[in-house]
């Protein structure tokens, strides 16, 4: 195909999924933000800089192009994954190392999870021929760009992660929505109906999703259940109106993308000033990531001096800088913690809104001081891995005084 060719092919400028063809053999299927934009990067002079010898001699063999438009750059992202596994077209194996691809499994569980898994990980799964899973989705070359996207259809059907239900996690995820009653046979019903939208969605198949929810929801409101209505009538808008601004600016016409959204949560433990530690729990935008969680023993104090134990705490945390930086750091305290942070990240000439948690005499949150805004919108998840970090900052202070008095 040559520019002239493409010139006379009416592409629209919206979201979708491209496909280079010849004859009635597909041979690249790509996504887009814009159609129209992106498919012309393909008949410009420096295209064998850019995307190599493979893509040239693919546009060269490709005699037709057609097209399918979508409601928005999530839902390209999800057709073109589709497709690709559907039609394996020559030349998207070519391109990339599948090893590298990452994949979205849904599990054949009572309650099923949803989870990311690279290429060998999915491999091994599969292997144990135990049917452990009831879905796979993929391949998705881009994690970044995963980790957003199921980011926000979790927020239009919650559902359970891969450590959702370890026991430390379960009322993280309670406190979030996205776990259900285990002994509520209806809320486990509402659960599962969520992970089935979910597999329609991942296929595609958003028209005949909103179909099924709006039948859903009038047989609802017949039964004046108007409340279960209403969730759904929710949902049937946010598909509708589907806010995936944050794909956009990952571009999928270019290699670079934004970092995934992440959050970490700070506390110290210690017993009067003994056996003190500080912790670092994370929130990536999607749950938990534990594997993430850090411990950082005390050397600066052996009093009990919270905010000085902060304050190294976050000192040490910043002198690694192959971590990836938050975009919200929260802390367990008031005032004198928050600025003993923002003292803390300001010695590493770092910008990062800081968020305090204040307790009331029963330990519960009852305000978050910092900007209103950010406080507002991640208020749940604030207050959620706020509580995440103080269990695991006493698990590990306990774990330190247990070593220390087998050691004596």
């Amino acid at each position: 195909m040559n520019l002239t060719q493409y010139k006379k092919i009416p592409l629209p400028k919206s979201p979708g999924v491209y496909f280079f063809k010849k004859g009635n053999d597909v041979l690249y299927i790509g996504k887009a933000t814009n159609l129209a934009q992106r498919t012309a990067s393909y008949f410009q002079s420096k295209l064998m800089e850019t995307r190599g010898p493979l893509i040239v001699k693919m546009v060269d063999d490709a005699d037709q192009m057609e097209w399918r438009e979508t409601d928005s750059a999530l839902e390209a992202l999800l057709l073109e994954s589709y497709l690709i596994k559907q039609y394996q077209p020559l030349y998207n194996s070519k391109e990339k190392d599948n090893k590298s691809y990452n994949y979205v499994v849904i599990t054949n569980e009572e309650l099923p999870r949803i989870f990311t898994v690279r290429q060998r990980s999915l491999n091994i799964i599969l292997g144990k021929k135990d049917k452990s899973l009831q879905h796979v989705f993929g391949p998705f070359p881009s994690r970044e760009q995963l980790t957003t996207a199921l980011g926000i259809i979790r927020k239009i059907f919650p559902f359970l992660g891969k450590k959702t239900t370890q026991k430390h996690n379960i009322e993280f995820y309670n406190q979030l929505g996205l776990a259900p009653d285990a002994h509520d046979r209806d809320s486990k019903n509402i659960y599962q109906k969520n992970v089935e939208y979910i597999a329609q969605f991942f296929k595609g198949q958003k028209k005949d999703l909103i179909r099924q929810l709006k039948k859903d929801m009038m047989s609802h409101a017949k039964e004046l259940e108007f409340e279960r209505a209403q969730v759904i009538k929710k949902q049937i808008y946010s598909l509708d109106h589907i806010h995936d601004i944050a794909l956009m600016k990952h571009n999928f016409d270019h290699a670079s993308y934004l970092d995934e959204f992440r959050m970490e949560a700070y506390d110290i433990a210690h017993m009067e000033g003994e056996h003190m530690v500080g912790v670092m729990c994370v929130y990536n935008g999607v749950e938990i990531d534990s594997s993430e969680h850090r411990v950082f023993n005390i050397h600066s104090v052996n009093t009990s001096n919270d905010t000085a134990a902060l304050f190294e705490t976050v000192s040490r945390r910043f002198t690694h800088k192959e971590w990836a930086y938050p975009n919200v750091i929260v802390v367990d305290g008031g005032v004198a913690q928050k600025r003993a942070v923002e003292r803390a990240i300001r010695v590493h000439d770092i910008r990062i809104p800081v968020i305090a948690v204040v307790k009331d005499t029963k330990h519960k949150a009852k305000e978050l001081l910092g900007q209103h805004k950010i406080s507002r919108r991640y208020a749940k998840e604030i207050v959620a891995l706020n509580a995440e970090s103080h269990r695991f900052a006493l698990k590990q202070h306990k774990r330190k005084r247990s070593k220390k008095f087998l050691k004596s």
